[in-house]
């Protein structure tokens, strides 16, 4: 049978603009031969012309991907034309083409127009210089893209612990829906009455299906995510899958090691949460967490590691040579080594209230699925570390007011310049030091809050629809410390810092010393912010995962043994 014919006018356009007719006929030839198959490849040779192309865009309703466009246009620069796109095309991607290293060009951009990229002209040979760059900014695009849609429907009560759990689930497994308010909303509200018996929120699928107030477990089974592993033995099994696992992952795959990686809710961990990290190297513009989790889940995928999610891992035994990690649902596998990167979670607001109100107007880490709920509403953020910071730089974009909540007396403290100024820059963020929160309060969701100021000896309370708590983090540990050594906090010790509590000497076998991210159990390691004395930033994390693949390769090249 012969395929139908694909309709070019609906596919997404890559718009190249370039004053220089020799130039605009390479990059178009370029990018045709790349992407044509996907893109409608449109050419404009002014800023002008671009201009009427775009206006023929918003009226017929198509989506540009992105603007590969070039700097020195004689009636418009590519940075001013790139101003014009963004403000009507805000989610096309953005790339300038420069003749040479423009510099102030390339600044000017990323601070005016989140440019994602520059170029310099000649980018011969395309498939090195061109091709992998626009690879990546287009799989981002199409991560986010969101045409008509007819997928996951959720509807539930706006400000739900249920609801909450599930919007975050999906959200943080790259999974697109729409979400719709029994209160409000009239096709929710029937939806809800059809099945008077049936828990909040009920989850609509296409094709059928519906589930009502459904677990993680539930939804992952739904929507075919993998939870059970391919084989029983692995060269390496990692627990966790934030930064420190996810790299771990890439480089054992990567250099051949049969590789498991198991998580028990989302890829990305801590840092998937966050809205926009913006001193990640390689990334001017910043990235957001769950775009770095995406990119590093494909990546291990590429390289042939497998990935088990939503999977907790419950318990952990040596048996001889083999290291075997017991799962929330009973099943076992074994391993040569294993990478323990379970990272932390938040601390607990211990204040009259939290636990009342947690997934109902307070939540834990940058809930960026609850966004959308926070426009015009007052949100209040606790913490003063960099995750803090970004959350308040996100959620401003989005709430009326911010008020950033700190105990200490700067926010230099505990918070990096760029993020400091980037608060004091944005109008609507108010910082409060030497404050803290005393209770909360509400009737079904939260409404108001206590705070302490402890400057001014004063205590007011406020009304509040949505807190975010960013107090300081402990490990996930719980179901490690009695087989490997933790500090008194719970953090894995590794190398030279390892002892039993009270400083009792862990006993070891081999002859060797311990490797420096190697646990008190010889092929178990740590990486990332579960380790004591780790440094707890995303950078440090995927480099501490890199090095504990390679202890992992002189751990097996010497059988475990003395080396």
């Amino acid at each position: 049978m012969t395929a139908a014919p694909v309709d070019s006018t609906a596919k997404p356009v890559i718009l190249a603009v370039d004053d220089d007719p020799q130039v605009l006929r390479a990059v178009r030839r370029d990018l045709r031969s790349a992407y044509a198959d996907r893109y409608r490849i449109l050419g404009a040779s002014s800023a002008g012309e671009a201009l009427r192309v775009l206006d023929s865009l918003e009226e017929r309703g198509h989506d540009p991907a992105l603007f590969l466009v070039d700097q020195r246009m004689p009636d418009m620069t590519g940075v001013d034309f790139l101003l014009e796109a963004v403000s009507r095309f805000p989610d096309a991607r953005r790339v300038l083409l420069t003749a040479y290293a423009e510099t102030d060009a390339a600044i000017t951009a990323i601070n005016k127009v989140r440019l994602d990229y520059y170029l310099m002209k000649p980018w011969d040979p395309p498939a090195e210089r061109l091709f992998p760059v626009l690879d990546d900014l287009l799989s981002d695009w199409l991560a986010a893209y969101r045409p008509v849609y007819r997928g996951i429907l959720i509807a539930g009560h706006a400000v739900s612990a249920a609801t909450h759990a599930v919007r975050d689930f999906l959200t943080r497994n790259g999974q697109p829906f729409r979400f719709r308010d029994v209160t409000t909303d009239p096709q929710a509200r029937r939806l809800a009455e059809q099945r008077p018996e049936a828990r909040l929120p009920l989850v609509l699928f296409p094709g059928g299906g519906v589930l009502a107030a459904p677990s993680d477990t539930e939804l992952a089974g739904r929507l075919g995510l993998p939870t059970t592993a391919s084989r029983p033995h692995y060269d390496t099994v990692i627990v966790g899958a934030g930064p420190a696992g996810l790299a771990a992952g890439v480089y054992a795959a990567s250099e051949g090691l049969s590789t498991l990686l198991v998580d028990a809710r989302a890829p990305g961990g801590q840092a998937g949460t966050s809205s926009l990290i913006e001193n990640y190297l390689g990334f001017p513009a910043g990235l957001s967490g769950g775009d770095l989790a995406r990119r590093a889940v494909s990546q291990a995928a590429r390289f042939g590691a497998e990935l088990l999610h939503p999977v907790a891992a419950v318990g952990l035994r040596a048996a001889g040579p083999a290291r075997i990690l017991t799962l929330a649902d009973g099943a076992e596998i074994s391993a040569e080594t294993l990478i323990l990167a379970t990272g932390v979670t938040y601390n607990r607001l211990e204040v009259p209230g939290a636990e009342r109100f947690e997934g109902e107007g307070l939540y834990y880490g940058a809930a960026t699925t609850e966004s959308s709920s926070c426009v015009s509403h007052h949100v209040f953020i606790i913490g003063g570390a960099n995750s803090a910071g970004q959350a308040a730089v996100h959620f401003a974009k989005y709430a009326a007011r911010v008020t950033v909540v700190v105990r200490a007396d700067s926010l230099e403290t505990g918070m990096s310049r760029y993020l400091v100024d980037e608060i004091r820059r944005t109008p609507n963020i108010e910082v409060r030091l030497r404050t803290r929160v005393l209770a909360l309060d509400g009737d079904r969701h939260l409404e108001r809050i206590t705070l302490a100021d402890d400057a001014a000896g004063t205590r007011t309370e406020q009304p509040a629809r949505f807190l975010f708590t960013f107090i300081g983090a402990k490990p996930r540990t719980g179901w490690l410390c009695d087989v490997v050594a933790c500090d008194a906090h719970g953090f894995v010790l590794t190398g030279p810092d390892v002892s039993w509590p009270g400083g009792r000497p862990a006993p070891w076998p081999l002859e060797r010393e311990r490797y420096l991210l190697e646990t008190s159990l010889p092929g178990v390691f740590a990486a990332g912010d579960v380790r004591a004395h780790s440094v707890k930033r995303v950078a440090s994390g995927v480099g501490e995962g890199a090095m504990a693949v390679a202890l992992v390769h002189r751990y097996r090249a010497g059988a475990g043994g003395s080396t």
